[in-house]
């Protein structure tokens, strides 16, 4: 009289298997999450230059000139506004530039490098102008308004 012995476990050929299925799902998922994250992060640029531009705003009211540089402002004669140079999360540098501040100014969001956004290659830097005109550029200055803004 034979027995079968029943099979326990999983073989050698089963477990390749189910590395190569994870492995092709990790190499798909990976490089659209980093993309998604990256996407994501813009926010922190466009928060800070809202509110650069809102402190602008603030600045002209009381001055009756826009700032030209992001210092501790004092008083309206320095010509500064009172601003943190990086972003909340430290992903942009802050700029302020009014070469005519008595009408206008633009401030911007350059992605630092070496931190994380410098990757984002599509959206490398952010601005805003006195008439609210926001624009994107990518790492070579070409115009990228419409995918970076939405």
């Amino acid at each position: 009289m034979t027995t079968k012995m029943k099979q326990r476990g999983m073989t050698l050929i089963e477990l390749v298997v189910v590395i190569m299925i994870v492995g092709i799902l990790a190499a798909v998922a990976i490089p659209s999450y980093r993309q998604y994250v990256m996407r994501s992060q813009r926010a922190d640029a466009k928060d800070a230059l809202l509110a650069l531009a809102t402190q602008q705003e603030k600045h002209y009211l009381q001055c009756n000139a826009y700032a030209e540089i992001l210092d501790n402002a004092t008083n309206c004669a320095a010509g500064e506004i009172q601003a943190a140079d990086v972003s909340k999360n430290g992903w942009y540098e802050l700029e302020a530039d009014a070469p005519n501040p008595a009408t206008g100014f633009t401030v911007t969001a350059t992605a630092i490098n070496g931190e994380n956004q410098w990757q984002d290659t599509e959206c490398r830097s952010f601005t805003v102008d006195q008439a609210g005109v926001r624009r994107a550029f990518d790492e070579d200055d070409t115009d990228n308004t419409e995918e970076c803004w939405r």
